[in-house]
């Protein structure tokens, strides 16, 4: 028997063979992102809420108002200005159980995170502020060891929407050079000092971003003074600015 004759291989060009071999690559990518998907869903991040957790939440936030408003009626405690105008003031608390009012009086201090903190100088109406947001901030006097530190491990400059680490000088004298303020030192001393330009200095300055305290607080909203976190610390400021620094 003669033998069958080999029938000629089926001729596939290579244009078809690069499309095939760029639609399973493709499909391998898909399926990595769908499985990366899923697995996000189902992390603890993820948490369906209850019909009761809305509920409590809304009650939260009306309580949170209510209290808020008991607070602006008490009278503004100015007798600690005459000690330091200098101001260091930190968000501790607050997420779900905050009223819109409460977030837009903390948006107002730039703290829109917890364990964020900002300089500010301390005026009647800086208090009126605090005295209202009291239980999600803790703040008090910073020394100039505090200022020092913060400014050269934490600082950050936001220049034309642009965040850049003080290390460069001449990034400082670009956005303050018009103030005499041409250095980190210069930032320093004008923050230190409350000086002339300290809002100049201030507004160019980024929230310090902290690191979260190990044992540091203890989350009550209670204020300092009774035992709990938030409120004045006066200088007792300085202990937690180095914990969390």
């Amino acid at each position: 028997m003669a033998e069958a004759e080999s029938k000629p291989l089926d001729y596939i060009s290579e244009i078809v063979l690069k499309k095939r071999k760029n639609n399973e690559d493709w499909a391998i990518r898909r399926k990595e992102q769908l499985e990366q998907r899923v697995k996000r869903s189902k992390s603890d991040h993820f948490v369906i809420k209850k019909p009761e957790q809305f509920i409590r939440e809304y009650r939260d936030r009306e309580s949170d108002l209510i209290k808020m408003k008991h607070r602006a009626k008490l009278p503004i405690k100015t007798s600690n200005l005459s000690q330091s105008k200098l101001l260091f003031i930190m968000r501790i608390q607050g997420k779900s159980d905050m009223h819109p009012q409460t977030r837009k009086l903390l948006y107002a201090l730039r703290l829109r995170r917890m364990f964020t903190g900002v300089f500010v100088k301390a005026n009647d109406r800086i208090l009126d502020i605090l005295q209202k947001v009291e239980p999600y901030v803790t703040y008090g006097y910073p020394n100039l060891k505090s200022v020092n530190e913060l400014i050269y491990k934490k600082g950050l400059a936001k220049i034309n929407k642009q965040i850049y680490p003080l290390t460069d000088n001449n990034i400082i004298e670009q956005a303050l050079g018009e103030h005499k303020i041409i250095c980190v030192e210069d930032i320093v001393n004008e923050i230190a000092n409350v000086g002339p330009h300290f809002r100049e200095v201030s507004n160019v300055l980024c929230p310090f971003t902290l690191n979260k305290p190990e044992k540091a607080l203890q989350g009550k909203k209670k204020p300092f003074r009774d035992g709990g976190d938030s409120g004045n610390r006066e200088d007792q400021i300085n202990e937690l600015i180095s914990k969390m620094n």
